[in-house]
């Protein structure tokens, strides 16, 4: 395996995590899983939710999932699943799994750390 496939870049100081050379997944090609650990309904927390729902309604139609998970109810949720910040989407499916920490206001960025948009196609601001 070549580790140069495997490191991960980390833009700016936002905690998006894209492997290189992982080609982009295309909206219809399964059906997607993606968990939102949220602490609570903060205003992060309905942020973060409001803007995954209208990206997944926009590129993934009926083909998608959102689980909130509430880490003040479920606090060993946080650990089985490695979460160190809220809000945390995870992209169970497809995969590879994939992670975006923050409320998802960047559109680019989420498109981009789900795989449905590449790097390259990123627009600099």
């Amino acid at each position: 395996m070549n580790i140069e496939h495997e490191k991960l870049k980390t833009r700016r100081s936002k905690a998006l995590l894209v492997k290189e050379n992982e080609p982009s997944v295309k909206a219809g090609d399964s059906r997607w899983d993606l968990n939102l650990y949220v602490v609570g309904e903060s205003p992060k927390a309905v942020t973060a939710f409001n803007n995954l729902k209208i990206i997944c309604e926009e590129q993934l139609k009926d083909k998608y999932q959102i689980n909130v998970i509430d880490l003040l109810k479920n606090p060993q949720s946080a650990h089985d699943n490695q979460i160190v910040a809220v809000p945390t989407l995870v992209r169970k499916l497809p995969l590879p799994e994939r992670n975006i920490i923050g409320d998802l206001s960047n559109r680019e960025r989420v498109l981009v750390g789900l795989g449905l948009k590449e790097l390259g196609e990123l627009t600099v601001a």
